[in-house]
């Protein structure tokens, strides 16, 4: 994984180290002199970004040499929409114009950290850490010196995306020989090694949070080749963007604007949303213990060999609640949960049933500690609001679940669309623990009455 202060050291020795070789010495102090007549241009672009002049002035070189007809992003035409990463920008009225788009899309406006060690990142980051993996010196930083090539270090270059040749030597000068020709030359160029405020963050940083959950959600979704999860957005993340757009519907710019991350995260959600089922554990123990009471008493389970419970057997009748509760299979003689036909409010109209017919058995209350199942606290917290809040919740499930995902509707149809896309598989989870809500509620009233502390009915006049 790539980090600035893992490689600090190595960019700040390498330029110290960096001699511009012979053979390119006059073509390097022609680069310069090129820029230099720029200066003014870059300056405008300074004033309303903080990127400093002489950085824009390299970018400009090896993107485009020095045509300020371009787009600073790419290299092509500031008169039409661009049409490689970043694409759809433009068209611009101006250079200026043009390159202040590309340095926000970068992140590099208001910077202010621009000793040599974060200017070298930039410009390696602006063109990609492939070299890395080669073990060679990136010739986009170092071409022209006797930092990249041989006979001091490895030649290489990709003469295509993802191909590399490690035999070919790039002929462009790299970013670095292009700085110190210009410094050389013009010696207001100095290098801002001062010290940060404390608590200060640059703005690549700032972004690299939301860079690194998006680069870890589209290796969920298969990026291929899977992502660096550096936080940096790269030529690879970029091309993995432009490819979820294109499959999503959306514009292929490869920038990560707002609706992009907002669907590479609801689509990374939605891919491991098969859901797990919902922890009705506590509840369910407590509905066994319940079955254990039954099991005990004087109407005993019967074996295998024997006539099935009657109908109205409580035992039969918790077993009915268990499966609807729980969801684990079909009961005979009850619709399948969850099948085509077993509408949610059905599902939560059989469990009132059963729960009727099992707390009103012989009119004898059997429950225990039904309201402490979880602890005194959420005991106390959810006393008295149980059932409201398993039928509101099985009601509302049951409405949402009905709802197509239309998250661009309008009025309440927009606001239930929404709920229904932000949460994937909604009725898998809600509806089970509403519907044990309700169950847990009933069976809480009960003891309250066996106990004699339910409230007094209220007097009517």
């Amino acid at each position: 994984m790539v980090s600035f202060e893992n490689i600090k050291a190595e960019y700040e020795r390498n330029w110290s180290n960096m001699r511009i070789r012979p053979a390119r010495a006059d073509i390097a102090n022609e680069t310069a002199r090129k820029a230099l007549r720029g200066k003014d241009i870059y300056k405008q672009i300074e004033d309303k970004t903080g990127v400093k002049w002489f950085f824009c002035a390299i970018l400009h070189s090896r993107e485009s040499d020095f045509d300020f007809d371009t787009y600073l992003g790419n290299g092509q035409s500031l008169h039409r929409m661009t049409t490689i990463v970043p694409r759809g920008r433009g068209p611009f009225a101006s250079f200026v114009d043009g390159a202040v788009d590309a340095l926000r899309l970068e992140g590099f406006l208001d910077a202010r950290d621009w000793g040599i060690a974060k200017i070298l990142f930039r410009l390696e980051k602006f063109n990609g850490f492939g070299y890395r993996n080669k073990s060679v010196n990136s010739p986009y930083l170092w071409g022209g010196s006797n930092i990249y090539g041989p006979p001091e270090q490895r030649a290489g270059k990709f003469v295509s995306d993802g191909v590399f040749d490690p035999d070919k030597v790039d002929p462009q000068l790299g970013a670095a020989v292009i700085l110190q020709a210009m410094m050389a030359l013009d010696p207001s160029i100095t290098l801002d090694d001062a010290p940060l405020a404390p608590g200060h963050i640059e703005p690549e940083e700032a972004l690299a949070p939301m860079a690194l959950l998006m680069q870890q959600s589209l290796n969920k979704l298969g990026a291929n080749p899977r992502l660096d999860e550096d936080g940096i957005v790269g030529p690879m993340t970029k091309a993995a963007v432009v490819q979820f757009q294109q499959q999503h519907g959306l514009s292929d710019t490869g920038i990560l604007d707002s609706a992009t991350t907002a669907a590479i995260t609801r689509a990374a959600q939605q891919s491991v949303a098969v859901a797990q089922p919902a922890d009705l554990s506590p509840v369910l123990k407590r509905l066994e213990d319940l079955m254990s009471l039954f099991q005990a008493g004087p109407k005993v389970l019967a074996p295998p060999n024997n006539p099935a419970p009657a109908a109205g057997d409580p035992i039969n009748l918790l077993e009915r609640l268990l499966t609807l509760v729980n969801k684990t299979g079909a009961v005979p003689g009850m619709p399948t949960p969850g099948a085509p036909n077993a509408a949610p409010v059905d599902q939560l109209k059989q469990v009132i049933d059963l729960l009727g017919a099992l707390l009103n058995k012989d009119g004898k209350p059997v429950l225990g500690q039904v309201n402490g199942a979880l602890g005194e606290t959420i005991g106390k917290l959810l006393d008295g609001k149980k059932t409201a809040l398993g039928l509101g919740g099985s009601v509302l499930t049951a409405l949402l679940t009905s709802v197509t995902a239309s998250p661009n509707a309008g009025g309440i149809a927009g606001l239930l669309g929404t709920i229904v896309s932000a949460v994937p598989g909604l009725g898998q989870f809600a509806m089970p623990i509403s519907l044990a809500l309700t169950a847990w509620g009933m069976l809480g009233k009960l003891e309250k009455w066996a106990q004699g502390t339910a409230p007094p009915p209220k007097t009517t006049t």
